[in-house]
């Protein structure tokens, strides 16, 4: 538009020029060499203009053929790169698109076309070659590219790629070094080279490289915190034998840089303890644990103080678990102190609610290890360890799908510093889709059997013996207790013993204690329809007939009494009555006949 204007404005600048000359008629004479000639002013400003474009137009044309070979020259060199750049291109987008063999066609076309002189022409070759599996010739490559300062920084790149490749690491930390000194700024230098340094344990090293990637802006004030609270942490580890006071303050600092990072509270705490400041190692525990709970800090806060009880650390581990309520590992770290103290109700209480929400193979395992202490139920025990074995697995120490029991600094992988995670390992299933319905029944202290009960008193038992008759099947026995009866039953009728229990706690006259004995009848149970007479059942037989033979019979010294034991009355037909050698002397209760007094064990 402004061009436009100023147009605009030199055509009226002109045409206002005309019309002044016009307004203002003349003559313009020019002799020489005996000639005149004359003209208007018009005409002759005319005529001078018309000269004066002529001229340039006749030196331009001359310019022109004089210099038609340069511009020959030049036309066919900018052909020759316009061409050169074209099969750059094409090769760029075949090795995009992994066609190494036309990425080398158009890539030798575009070295070629471009007179070698390049940089992209020697990388599309080099990485035509590297994608095609030609590491020879892809080394070749790169090492040429490092005679060129323009390329030199790609051709270190390549190289340390193919040390790695080949896992050459002493190689690709070389190379890693020289492109981290070129260029300051390159990310993956930086990152190689901090990686190197504290895979092979050079944490004074690493800690400079770190520096230096933040001051090149390679990474956020956030992340240097945290990646130098770790390698703090890694060199604390190191010197925690050999210059313990060192070793505290390296840990103290990583704790002030990171106090998420569970390590290094570990560390710090353990060396605060070492040195008698147990409530600092305290405060250090606490900070960690309502960040990021862990099961290593409930444990080193249990022992922050060496020879207290399992009621003190029981204790202390409740305060701890306050700090972060409604935690699993709050629950768990108290339960696990429980069964130490033997607070059997509280660790089942504590695992109930933790099963309930984040059931996982270790809260299993501590209710297992519960059942066992407490009671001792091998079938529970049993069924708590079938269940751990379906559980959702525990978190863990993870780093680039490598699962480990111990926290390290570096991954062992890939080299990356703060790489380990407390998480669940990466194949785990859904937890989810492992839950289980528990029973409230489990979670309930076992049924204990009914104790037996044990007579102090030894206990009279009148038998009614009946004439042995025809041999018959037993009745039915019933479940109730049945009198004796009066006269003697029928073969038929089951054996009716009646017991005598005495008191033994009351001293009582023989009239009060004949009165206050409750005789108790129980019908003994028959084991066999069918009894074969022996002999030792017709000799009992003949003692309860005759009482006399009984009292001859009944040994005379208390060495010879038979061995009480508490055993099931076991009814026998009455054709087969058991072999009892008769009542003890001491025994006898004098209100009682001496022939229906003995007993019979089974």
């Amino acid at each position: 538009m402004v061009r436009v204007l100023i147009f605009f404005a030199f055509v009226f600048l002109l045409a206002l020029g005309g019309a002044w000359m016009a307004d203002r008629p003349g003559v313009v004479t020019l002799e020489w060499q005996g000639y005149v000639v004359q003209a208007s002013l018009l005409t002759a400003v005319v005529a001078f203009g018309a000269s004066i474009v002529a001229s340039i137009v006749a030196w331009g044309f001359f310019r022109l053929i004089w210099k038609s070979p340069t511009l020959v020259s030049h036309f066919m060199q900018s052909r020759r790169k316009d061409k050169g750049y074209d099969a750059l291109s094409q090769g760029l987008l075949a090795l995009g698109s992994g066609d190494t063999l036309h990425a080398r066609k158009f890539g030798l076309k575009a070295d070629k076309l471009l007179d070698g002189n390049e940089p992209a022409a020697r990388l599309l070759l080099a990485q035509a070659s590297q994608l095609d599996g030609d590491h020879a010739e892809s080394r070749r490559r790169f090492e040429a590219m490092l005679e060129d300062d323009r390329s030199m920084a790609v051709g270190l790149h390549g190289l340390y790629i193919e040390a790695e490749r080949e896992s050459e690491p002493a190689a690709a930390r070389h190379f890693a070094e020289e492109a981290f000194n070129l260029v300051p700024g390159l990310r993956w230098a930086g990152n190689a080279v901090l990686g190197y340094q504290a895979v092979s344990g050079d944490w004074e090293e690493a800690i400079a490289t770190l520096e230096r990637n933040y001051a090149a802006r390679m990474l956020d004030k956030k992340t240097l915190r945290r990646q130098k609270a770790v390698l703090l942490t890694a060199r604390a580890l190191e010197l925690e034998n050999e210059n313990p006071d060192r070793a505290r303050t390296l840990a103290v600092e990583a704790h002030g840089l990171a106090p998420s990072l569970v390590p290094a509270a570990i560390v710090a705490a353990r060396l605060r303890t070492r040195s008698g400041e147990v409530r600092k190692a305290s405060k250090i525990l606490e900070a960690t644990w309502k960040l990021s709970p862990h099961p290593d800090l409930a444990d080193a806060y249990a022992h922050v103080r060496p020879g207290d009880s399992v009621t003190d650390r029981l204790s202390r581990v409740r305060t701890l678990a306050s700090m972060r309520a409604y935690s699993s590992e709050g629950a768990i770290a108290i339960a696990v102190a429980a069964i130490e103290a033997k607070k059997f109700d509280e660790a089942r209480d504590q695992l109930k609610r933790v099963l309930r929400s984040e059931p996982t193979q270790r809260a299993f395992l501590l209710m297992a290890d519960l059942e066992e202490r407490e009671h001792g139920d091998q079938g529970r025990i049993r069924e708590w360890l079938s269940r751990a074995v379906r559980a959702p697995s525990d978190k863990v120490w993870t780093a680039d799908s490598i699962v480990s029991a111990n926290w390290a600094p570096v991954s062992p992988k890939t080299g990356r510093v703060d790489a380990y995670e407390w998480a669940a390992p990466e194949g785990a299933v859904d937890q989810e889709q492992l839950i289980e319905v528990i029973d409230d029944k489990l979670f309930e202290p076992p049924e204990l059997a009914a104790p037996v009960q044990v007579l102090k008193e030894p206990v009279e038992a009148d038998i009614v013996v009946p004439k042995p008759q025809e041999e018959k099947k037993p009745a039915a026995v019933k479940d109730e207790p049945v009198e004796a009866p009066a006269e003697k039953p029928d073969i038929a009728e089951p054996v009716v013993v009646t017991e005598t229990v005495k008191e033994p706690s009351a001293e009582k006259k023989p009239d009060e204690q004949a009165k206050t004995e409750e005789p108790r009848a129980t019908v003994v149970p028959v084991e066999s329809s069918s009894w074969a007479p022996t002999k030792a059942n017709e000799k009992a037989a003949d003692k309860a007939e005759d009482p006399s033979k009984t009292e001859k019979e009944a040994p005379s010294s208390p060495d010879d009494k038979p061995e009480k034991k508490d055993e099931k009355l076991v009814e026998f037909p009455l054709s087969q009555l058991p072999d009892d050698p008769g009542p003890e002397p001491d025994d006898e209760d004098p209100k009682t006949p001496k022939d229906q007094s003995f007993r019979f064990f089974r």
